[in-house]
């Protein structure tokens, strides 16, 4: 399996954007993203996917739309873009099993699917690009058992909260493998495990509130699945007047993550630049309506894959891997947005400001 780092995907993109551009009719293509629990998709991911079709084909529409992690609401967008006439559509689904009719449907039409950042196993979409999620929930939960052991922590200490994803995102099925395949080999006790519906972080918030009144000082860590649910869990302890707060894992390097971590509240997060990964996509979107069939490095689920590798972010690194970054031009995030308020003496600490 090949996997990409950040920095060969953006090199894959610009070396294939002049030759497809001027290939195809200006169309209608639709980005359809799942939720709004995380904030990635609004400031990234869509941005990033709308610039770059841009690039790509300057007269086509960009059909955008967000279910708010509604499977429901979903399908109903699914169908409008359809109706209005979209050739391509790339729809990270906010239930994985349910939008395998949704792509058969579109394909029957003969309109393109791509999934995206999440996999729709029970049918072949025309492609499927995004982050190595398995690789994710390892590398946050590698990363965090070593920064216990590095504090002298051990197993006898105490074990570890599980906080998954949504059990309909077949994404989050494979960040909790990822994590399994971790922790199980790690030698700390998982005390318990929850999978946070839509991943809504007041959900899990309110399921680690029960778990601190439950085991109290035996939670020694909390692998959480990405940074909404890692800032749910945060609030948890902060709300029970647990201090310090135990180490606690994230994945998505959202502002509100880049902060915590600069806070010392939280301990790592995921730095995947989703504007990349959206100019992938929307890469392959024309490719396909062109009538070129995108090269792939692998097969997932019956369907071409390519996934790209981010990299792990911790208070160490927090500055070289999101301030001095350049993604498309510019850097992932900048001091001006992080270091503000509580958070100035936290950058100045770490050298950010």
């Amino acid at each position: 399996m090949k996997l990409f780092t950040c920095t060969a995907l953006a090199a894959l993109v610009l070396g294939t954007t002049t030759v497809y551009a001027q290939s195809i009719t200006p169309a209608k293509i639709a980005f359809l993203m799942p939720d709004q629990a995380s904030t990635r998709y609004e400031e990234h991911d869509k941005p990033g996917f709308v610039a770059e079709m841009k690039k790509l084909c300057a007269a086509c529409e960009v059909l955008y739309q967000n279910a708010d992690g509604d499977a429901s609401r979903q399908q109903q967008q699914f169908n409008s873009v359809i109706s209005q006439g979209a050739k391509a559509i790339v729809i990270d689904p906010v239930d994985s099993t349910a939008a395998a009719s949704l792509v058969k449907a579109a394909q029957a039409k003969g309109i393109k699917v791509i999934a995206y950042d999440r996999p729709i196993p029970a049918a072949k979409a025309d492609y499927y690009v995004s982050f190595n999620n398995e690789g994710i929930g390892k590398a946050i939960a590698d990363s965090l058992v070593a920064h216990l052991k590095a504090k002298g922590i051990t197993p006898a200490d105490g074990g570890l909260l599980q906080v998954n994803g949504s059990p309909t995102d077949a994404a989050a099925g494979l960040i909790k493998k990822g994590i399994h395949s971790s922790l199980d080999a790690s030698g700390f006790k998982i005390l318990a495990e929850y999978d946070t519906p839509e991943w809504t972080p007041a959900k899990a918030q309110q399921w680690v509130s029960g778990q601190i009144s439950r085991f109290g000082k035996k939670i020694v860590g909390v692998v959480a699945a990405n940074d909404g649910t890692g800032g749910g869990a945060i609030a948890a302890f902060k709300a029970a007047g647990v201090n310090p707060v135990p180490a606690v894992s994230g994945n998505d390097a959202t502002i509100a993550a880049l902060q915590l971590i600069i806070a010392g509240d939280q301990y790592n997060t995921i730095s995947k630049p989703s504007e990349v990964v959206a100019a992938a996509a929307a890469n392959v979107a024309v490719q396909l309506l062109a009538g070129t069939a995108p090269k792939a490095e692998m097969m997932l689920y019956n369907t071409p894959s390519q996934l790209f590798t981010p990299a792990v972010v911790t208070a160490t690194n927090l500055k070289a891997e999101t301030i001095d970054k350049m993604v498309s031009g510019k850097p992932i995030q900048t001091s001006a947005v992080l270091c503000v308020d509580r958070y100035a003496d936290g950058c100045k600490k770490l050298g950010i400001q």
